[in-house]
C-alpha cells in the first residue's frame, strides 16, 4: 500500500494541474480590473523597478484604488516577462501555488497524523473507530496513508480552491505559505532545524494578502500557547534562529502596514467605519423616543435607555455576529456561495453539497477520535479564528477570498468523515461503500465541471470585465489613424484597463501620474495621456447625439450601455453620420463596446 502512495499523489497532482492550467487563458473569460492592475504593476516593476505610481521597489503597491500587498505582484514579474500582461502572465503564479498547495496539504496532514496519540498523559496508540456497539472495527494508524491522500484529492477538486487558482488572486499563494509554515512547525517539534523555516513561511503570509495581517498573530499566539513545552525543548539555537527569521521576514511588512498605507483598505471596508451605522442609531433612538412620546421632535436628545440599547458597540457586535454566522451557513458553504461571480459559480456553494454529510460526520469522528488533544485544540482554534479577519469587514460573512484560511480545515474534516464512515462499515460492505461514495463524488464533480465550462463563461462575462482587452488592442492597432482617442468613463474606471491592455510604457505613465486635465470641447475638464482622453460626452439622444462630439480624426470607445440600440444585432440602427470601426460582443453575444468615429463618406 505504501509503495502505491507516491503514484497516487502524483496522479492527484496531475489532476490538480489539469484543473488549474487547462484553458487558463480562456476561462475565466477575461482579466478583470484587479488582474490588469496587478499585471501592469508587475510590468512596471519589470521595466522600471518602480510601481506605476513611481515608488521604488515598494513594500505596498500604490494602485489607483488601494494599496496592495507585494509578494504576489513580485512573483508575477517573471511570468509577465514571459507572457506579457495576459491571462497566463497574471494567473500562472496563482495556478502554480494552487498546485503546490495540494502537495503541501498532503504533507501537512501526513505530519499531523504522525503525532496522533491517545488522551493526555496516555501512551501513543492508533486512532481507531468504534461501531454503534462501541467495539473497535478498524484502526486509522498514525501513519496511515489514506487520509492524507483523501485530503489532497478533495483539495485538488475543491471548487473553492480551483476558482482562486485560475485567476490572479493572491490567496492560493498565501495559503501555500501558511500550510508550509505549519508543516515545518510540526516537523520542528521533533527536529528544531525546521522551526526557522516555519517562522519564515508564516512571516511571508502577510506579504501576500491582508487577511493574514490579523489572522497570523492570532494563530501564532495560539500555536505558542498550545505547544509551549514542545517549542522550548527544540533547543535555544533553533529558537533564536526562528525569532530572527520571524523578525527579518515579518518586520518590513509590519512596519509598512502600520506606517505605509497598508491599513487603508481595512479602514475603508471595516465594520467600524461603516457610514450607515450612525444614521441607523439615530433613527432607532428616534423610533424608541416616539414610542414613549409621539410628539418628540427629530434631533431631540436621546435618553439614557436609548443610548444603552442603541450605540456603536452593540451595532458593531451585531454586525460581527451576523457575519460570523453567515460563514458557517449552508447558504454560503453549500447552496449559493459568495455572491460575487468572480469568487464562485453561484450555482453551488463554496463546497459540494454532498460535502455537508461528510463534514458533519468528520467533525463527529474528529471530536471522539484519539487524535492528540493539543492537535484537536489547534484545529478547533483554526476553524474558529479563520473567519475573524473577514467578519470584521462589512460583507465579510460570505466573502470567499477573505475566508480562504478556513478552507483547509473544512477539507480535512470532509476527508476525515469519508474515511471514518468507510472504517465503520463491516468488511463485506467496504468496497460497496467506497464505490458509492466515489460514484456520488464523480457525478457531483461532472455537474460542477459542466457548470464551470459551459454556464459560467456566459453568466460571469460582465463580472470579469470582458471586452476591455479587445477594445484597447483595437485602439492600439488604429491609433495612427486618429489625432484623438476618447475612452468612455460611463462604465468601469478606464485608466487601468487602458494601461494594462495597451501595455503603456510605465516610465511615461509615472511621469504623467497623476494625469493632467484639459478642457475638451463638449466634454469639459478631462484627464488625458498623450492623445488618449478619458471622458464621456453628455448624450441627450444616445448614439444619435454622438456625432456632435466627434470628428473624422477622433475615435471614441463607447460602452454599449451608453446607447439604447444593439448595433451588432441591428446594424441598421447605426446613424449614417457615424462609422463603426469595431463592435465587441460578450461571449453571450450581447454588445460590450463600440469603437466609433465620424463617417466622412455619409
Amino acid at each position: 500500500m505504501l509503495k502505491k502512495i507516491p503514484l497516487l499523489l502524483v496522479g492527484i497532482l496531475l489532476i490538480a494541474s489539469f484543473l488549474r492550467l487547462w484553458r487558463l487563458d480562456q476561462v475565466p473569460v477575461s482579466l478583470f480590473g484587479d488582474e490588469l492592475d496587478l499585471g501592469y504593476q508587475a510590468y512596471s516593476i519589470l521595466k522600471t523597478g518602480r510601481d506605476y505610481s513611481g515608488n521604488f521597489m515598494p513594500l505596498h503597491f500604490q494602485s489607483l484604488a488601494e494599496w496592495r500587498t507585494p509578494l504576489y505582484l513580485y512573483s508575477a514579474v517573471p511570468t509577465v516577462a514571459l507572457f506579457g500582461i495576459s491571462p497566463l502572465g497574471v494567473r500562472l503564479p496563482a495556478a502554480i501555488f494552487g498546485i503546490l498547495g495540494v502537495w503541501i496539504f498532503y504533507s501537512l496532514i501526513s505530519e499531523l497524523l504522525k503525532g496522533t496519540t491517545g488522551p493526555a498523559g496516555g501512551s501513543s496508540r492508533p486512532m481507531s473507530s468504534l461501531n454503534a456497539a462501541g467495539t473497535r472495527r478498524d484502526s486509522l494508524r498514525p501513519r496511515h496513508p489514506s487520509l492524507p491522500i483523501l485530503a489532497a484529492l478533495f483539495l485538488a477538486i475543491s471548487p473553492w480552491h480551483i476558482q482562486y487558482s485560475r485567476a490572479g488572486f493572491e490567496v492560493t499563494q498565501m495559503l501555500t505559505f501558511f500550510l508550509a509554515g505549519l508543516w515545518f512547525f510540526l516537523r520542528g517539534l521533533k527536529n528544531g532545524k525546521w522551526l526557522p523555516w516555519s517562522a519564515a513561511c508564516f512571516a511571508l503570509t502577510p506579504w501576500v494578502y491582508s487577511t493574514a495581517k490579523l489572522f497570523m498573530p492570532l494563530f501564532l499566539t495560539a500555536l505558542v500557547l498550545i505547544y509551549r513545552k514542545e517549542i522550548f525543548k527544540a533547543g535555544k539555537k533553533w529558537l533564536l534562529w526562528s525569532v530572527v527569521a520571524l523578525f527579518l521576514v515579518g518586520s518590513p511588512i509590519a512596519y509598512s502596514t502600520v506606517f505605509g498605507g497598508g491599513t487603508a483598505r481595512f479602514s475603508y471596508l471595516s465594520i467600524f467605519t461603516d457610514p450607515t451605522v450612525v444614521p441607523q442609531i439615530g433613527w432607532d433612538r428616534l423610533r424608541d423616543a416616539k414610542v414613549a412620546d409621539p410628539d418628540v421632535k427629530f434631533g431631540a436628545q436621546p435618553s439614557l435607555v436609548d443610548r444603552v440599547f442603541h450605540n456603536k458597540l452593540l451595532y458593531w457586535w451585531n454586525m460581527f455576529v451576523r457575519n460570523y454566522l453567515q460563514v458557517f451557513s449552508t447558504q454560503f458553504l453549500f447552496i449559493q456561495g459568495d455572491l460575487n461571480l468572480r469568487h464562485s459559480l453561484n450555482e453551488m456553494g463554496q463546497l459540494y453539497r454532498i460535502d455537508l454529510i461528510f463534514l458533519l460526520a468528520g467533525l463527529a469522528f474528529f471530536i471522539v477520535s484519539p487524535v492528540n488533544g493539543k492537535m484537536k485544540t489547534l484545529i478547533v482554534f483554526w476553524i474558529l479564528a479563520a473567519p475573524i479577519p473577514a467578519v470584521l469587514t462589512r460583507d465579510g460573512g460570505m466573502h470567499a477570498t477573505r475566508l480562504f484560511f478556513l478552507l483547509p480545515t473544512l477539507i480535512f474534516l470532509i476527508a476525515f468523515g469519508v474515511y471514518g464512515i468507510w472504517l465503520n462499515v463491516s468488511a463485506r460492505w467496504k468496497k460497496t461503500v467506497a464505490l458509492a461514495i466515489g460514484g456520488v463524488y464523480v457525478l457531483t464533480f461532472i455537474l460542477y465541471q459542466h457548470s464551470f465550462w459551459v454556464h459560467y463563461p456566459w453568466e460571469s462575462e460582465r463580472w470579469w470585465h470582458f471586452g476591455w482587452q479587445e477594445a484597447v488592442k483595437t485602439i492600439k492597432a488604429e491609433e495612427n489613424n486618429f489625432d484623438k482617442i476618447i475612452i468612455s468613463t460611463a462604465g468601469e474606471p478606464p485608466w487601468i484597463f487602458f494601461a494594462g491592455a495597451y501595455q503603456y510604457p510605465p516610465q511615461k505613465w509615472q511621469e504623467n501620474f497623476p494625469f493632467p486635465k484639459t478642457d475638451l470641447p463638449g466634454y469639459g475638464l478631462v484627464s488625458h495621456l498623450d492623445k488618449f482622453y478619458f471622458a464621456s460626452p453628455p448624450l441627450k439622444s444616445g448614439i444619435y447625439s454622438l456625432s456632435e462630439f466627434l470628428d473624422e480624426k477622433t475615435l471614441y470607445l463607447a460602452n454599449a450601455k451608453e446607447f439604447n440600440v444593439n448595433i451588432i444585432q441591428e446594424p441598421g440602427t447605426l446613424p449614417k453620420n457615424l462609422k463603426l470601426i469595431r463592435a465587441i460582443a460578450y461571449p453571450s453575444g450581447e454588445p460590450a463596446f463600440y469603437l466609433l468615429t465620424l463617417n466622412s463618406q455619409k
